[in-house]
């Protein structure tokens, strides 16, 4: 664990101890996997039609439902039926190690080993290029720049078997050009509250030209090209500690301060080169944690009073001017929405545009009268914060979850019943009517590999007619019986 400080203890788990308590989940290849984010590809010059011109039909097959996308640029295939592209074994990692972070390039699908970074062949899975790195990997953004440049964490050394050395801080702030395969710098920053030792870090994130990290420790934030530090903790900020950051369009953080037992949550849009607030939006008293389900414009979630499923009990939708425009209640278990207990940005199963919150319901009893349960995707107006009309129904046996946005229309996947292959559909951003884009192989090699990446833990990618899973967390090599992969690959190209 990373050393004391003068600061008051805080609620907040260290890496090393988050990776301790979700070793059981991982010793069971955490089959509740899928952490559905997405990125965008470039189109490769094959005939398509985009998926805002048109759809198939049917309804009961599993949801190949008709209509248009919503403006979305991703393609439709000639044949929307996919194939498995290639398999990447599980790394010799001897214990519980994460391996966070995946993205995808015209070329290329990156992903962390143990003390590497990789570059596969997107279409064939061959290695491309490889980063080596000093320690393990420990945090990665969901982010990638204009260039193809991305942030990453990783350890300073690599791990004793035992003793002081058995876990290393997670203090290394690093980019990466994914174009080239190169480790663009490294840094780590000191603080004069932890005695002038390396911060640790929980998370990293890129918005314009800016790295910015956070965790227990407070946080920092690096020029994107250079690695000059930007900021960076001072003494000044005995009470108070910037828990993480979001990015991608604007960059905003979630500042604690106070004593441990009675600290207050803000939430502050940041200028990404002076870490200046632009406002500042306090968030009810007795919430721990906040999570940045989007920076622009700003939707936060939080559990408050501890009445929601999976750490959410309400969207909070806020302004420009820091004011709060609307809250939506998801109390209970109405949806399938979640966001990681104490990191800032990492919520899944949830999407923001158009003006509106998409959120995924929780699963219910199908209409079919079997045993298959089924869900859909609704959507909430930001401004109102009332339920908007139309659905997106997964059909009998499927669960439907948003990826991400894509232009004006929703990337989803559908989760598949038994003996199936999922699927992925872009829906139209106002009437959530479907265009289906994938839909996976059902022979029982294809559909074994596929329902280990499920929702929960993983992360799901889908990118110019490809569909990447990946593990975040994965128990050490040989402890489980059956055969593990790091990550899957299906692909619509011949």
């Amino acid at each position: 664990m990373p050393p004391g400080g003068p600061q008051p203890p805080r609620k907040k788990l260290g890496t090393q101890a988050k990776i301790v308590i979700a070793a059981a989940a991982a010793v069971v290849l955490i089959v509740g996997g899928g952490v559905l984010y997405a990125a965008t590809g470039d189109d490769t010059g094959k005939k398509e039609t985009t998926a805002s011109s048109g759809g198939t039909e049917g309804g009961k097959d599993g949801g190949k439902s008709g209509g248009k996308g919503g403006g979305g640029t991703e393609k439709v295939p000639e044949d929307t039926a996919s194939r498995l592209a290639f398999t990447l074994d599980q790394p010799a990692n001897k214990e519980v190690s994460s391996f966070k972070g995946s993205w995808v390039t015209d070329k290329a699908f990156v992903k962390p080993g143990v003390h590497e970074l990789t570059g596969y062949d997107r279409d064939k899975g061959t290695v491309l290029w490889r980063i080596p790195l000093p320690g393990q990997t420990c945090g990665a953004s969901r982010h990638k720049s204009a260039d193809q440049k991305t942030a990453i964490l990783f350890e300073p050394a690599p791990r004793a078997a035992s003793g002081t050395g058995r876990y290393q801080q997670c203090s290394e702030v690093g980019v990466v050009d994914l174009a080239s395969g190169k480790l663009l710098w490294r840094k780590s920053v000191t603080s004069p509250l932890r005695g002038d030792r390396p911060i640790s870090f929980e998370e990293v994130t890129l918005s314009g030209t800016t790295v910015a990290a956070g965790g227990l420790s407070g946080g920092a934030a690096f020029d994107l090209d250079t690695g000059a530090v930007r900021w960076k903790p001072t003494s000044s900020d005995a009470d108070c500690e910037d828990r993480g950051y979001a990015g991608g369009p604007a960059l905003v953080a979630v500042r604690a301060c106070g004593t441990y037992g009675n600290e207050q949550l803000t939430i502050q849009p940041v200028d990404p080169v002076s870490g200046r607030p632009q406002f500042s939006y306090k968030m009810p008293k007795g919430v721990d944690y906040a999570s940045i389900v989007n920076t622009k414009p700003l939707v936060v979630a939080a559990d408050v009073g501890d009445t929601g499923k999976y750490g959410i009990s309400d969207f909070f939708s806020i302004d420009d001017r820091g004011r709060l425009l609307a809250k939506v209640s998801a109390t209970g278990d109405r949806f399938e929405a979640r966001c990681g207990a104490t990191d800032v940005e990492s919520c899944s199963n949830v999407a923001v545009g158009n003006g509106r919150l998409y959120l995924a319901t929780s699963p219910h009893e199908g209409s079919g009268g079997g045993y298959g349960r089924t869900n859909e995707i609704v959507s909430y107006d930001l401004t109102t914060g009332k339920p908007l009309p139309g659905r997106a129904d997964a059909g009998e046996g499927y669960t439907i979850l948003p990826l991400r946005m894509d232009g004006n229309a929703v990337i989803a996947y559908k989760q598949p019943p038994y003996r199936k292959g999922g699927q992925v559909v872009s829906l139209d951003g106002t009437a959530l009517t479907a265009t289906l884009l994938m839909e996976n192989p059902s022979d029982e090699q294809s559909v074994e590999k596929e329902r280990k990446f499920l929702v929960g833990g993983s992360e799901y990618l889908y990118a110019d007619g490809r569909l990447y899973l990946s593990e975040e967390l994965m128990s050490g090599a040989g402890t489980s019986t059956y055969k593990s992969y790091l990550a899957v690959a299906f692909t619509t190209e011949s």
